[in-house]
């Protein structure tokens, strides 16, 4: 068996390209919004005003809590109200970053700061998806990832609208859950 030695240059040259190989498979599995995000193919009501920057962009994904109530100034009338969410917020790398729950709505990151917001506008995602939304942030308490955001945009739902099940006075005060996911960016 013959014995094979290796030069500097050689060794070197190898090193080079599994450090390449390895820095250009890793590009490649970056999301396409992990580096940059665009809000020029959402609709303009949910469109983030000019001078904030993207700070943080997240997944949540969990359940949305309908309840069976009477519509207001219309009696006899019964429809599946929005209660509120309780999800889970990811990176774009899915590591846990914080929690979405309510109500009141409220973002509230894993290092103690939270926010809650007033909404501004919704706008359609496709049938069988609740709206995107633009909401305006209130003052976040504690110190942290949510100290300063200005706005939080939720677009890319899946899921989440209102049961399909019958509400009337029989099953009023009734509660279901439906799953749901969306994209949570925050700006500052």
């Amino acid at each position: 068996m013959k014995a094979y030695t290796l030069t500097t240059a050689s060794r070197a040259v190898g090193i080079s390209t599994v450090l390449a190989s390895a820095l250009l498979a890793g590009c490649t599995s970056m999301s396409p919004m992990a580096a940059t995000y665009s809000q020029d193919s959402l609709p303009d009501a949910v469109k983030v005003p000019a001078g904030n920057k993207v700070a943080m962009q997240t997944v949540g994904a969990g359940l949305i809590t309908y309840e069976c109530r009477a519509k207001k100034d219309m009696a006899g009338q019964f429809e599946w109200a929005f209660v509120g969410p309780d999800a889970t917020l990811t990176d774009r790398s899915g590591t846990k970053v914080g929690k979405y729950y309510g109500p009141p709505a409220t973002w509230e990151n894993l290092d103690g700061s939270k926010v809650t917001a007033t909404q501004v506008a919704v706008a359609p995602a496709g049938t069988g998806n609740i709206p995107y939304q633009l909401v305006k942030a209130n003052p976040a308490t504690g110190s942290g990832a949510m100290t300063g955001v200005t706005y939080i945009q939720r677009v890319a739902t899946k899921g989440g609208v209102a049961p399909s099940s019958t509400c009337d006075a029989g099953s009023a005060g009734s509660k279901q859950t439906v799953t749901y996911q969306a994209d949570y960016i925050f700006w500052k």
